[in-house]
């Protein structure tokens, strides 16, 4: 088993830093015959191209691709056509692995394909979020760090074929949210099944929370409606209606747990100013996902009713 792990990356330089060199850190044995990092830059603005080529030497199983600014479907796409591999692994560039992460995916698909007897299964590792950029992998399990996706590419490992019988990714998805799980969605009706492997830990690194991010958290909802409207339209489900949100229930809980909007983030901004000042950034963004999910819900059926 040869496994390509392909990565899409934008402007993370500092903690794809620390993800390359985990992936190289790797404990490989049987079934692994070798791996590659597929790496696809998206027109990073940052130092991330120059460090990559100048590290080539430290870095031996990273091949680079670049591509300009076309978002993260498009990303993995050309990574998975670039790929050598029969099993692509996807991770997400914010994203460091222990060292027997790609052996406990390879162990559970093997073992997996010949329970079943076909390779209709993929693999789903253990995300655990962290803030700790120095030493992210110290980070404790957490209750919130549980998902119920059922194929979310931060941490995944699937047959090549199969991807490809799938169809990949859509490319339409160029913002930001539910580009992994629309092809779940096809992957599902192919029959495939996913396979929770909490042995492949990843651990999922972003900033605490600051004021500054506001901006930028409330653009991230906004995007997603609009790519939750093109996930419907291609799968119109009750099912995909929950998972985006696109229901009067959603519409009427954020209404009520915002007061009709009367906490958002402006009302709240004293208040997560406070936390935040207190070493609760944690509690801060929990806080703040109310009025979030209220503008993500609105904004999807603003999208909705400007599209009819």
């Amino acid at each position: 088993m040869f496994l390509s792990v392909v990565i899409p990356t934008y402007n993370r330089l500092p903690i794809l830093q620390k993800c390359l060199s985990a992936l190289e850190r790797q404990n490989l044995a049987a079934p692994i015959s070798g791996y590659e990092i597929v790496l696809v830059d998206d027109g990073s603005t940052d130092a991330t191209v120059a460090w990559v080529q100048q590290q080539a030497a430290q870095l031996p199983h990273v091949r680079l691709i670049c591509q300009d600014h076309g978002g993260p479907a498009e990303g993995r796409n050309r990574g998975v056509e670039a790929a050598r591999g029969d099993v692509i692994v996807f991770i997400d560039s914010d994203l460091v692995v222990t060292d027997g992460f790609l052996q406990a995916h390879a162990e559970a698909l093997s073992r997996a394909w010949q329970q079943r007897g076909d390779r209709l299964c993929f693999t789903y590792g253990a995300v655990i979020n962290t803030a700790d950029f120095d030493n992210p992998t110290g980070e404790r399990h957490k209750l919130r760090d549980w998902s119920g996706a059922y194929f979310a590419t931060g941490n995944v490992a699937i047959d090549r074929q199969l991807l490809e019988q799938a169809g990949l990714f859509d490319t339409a998805f160029r913002l930001y949210g539910w580009e992994d799980l629309e092809l779940g969605e096809r992957l599902r009706q192919l029959g495939v099944r996913l396979i929770r492997c909490p042995q492949a830990v990843g651990y999922h690194w972003h900033p605490p929370l600051s004021l500054e991010q506001l901006p930028r958290l409330i653009q991230v909802e906004r995007e997603r409606a609009r790519m939750g409207l093109v996930f419907f339209r291609k799968h119109p489900t009750r099912r995909v209606r929950l998972i985006i949100q696109y229901t009067w229930f959603h519409r009427l809980l954020w209404e009520l747990l915002t007061l009709g909007g009367l906490l958002n983030e402006r009302s709240l901004r004293p208040l997560l100013a406070w936390l935040i000042r207190r070493g609760h950034a944690a509690l801060a963004m929990e806080l703040l996902r109310l009025p979030l999910n209220r503008i993500g819900v609105r904004s999807l059926f603003r999208e909705a009713r400007s599209a009819v």
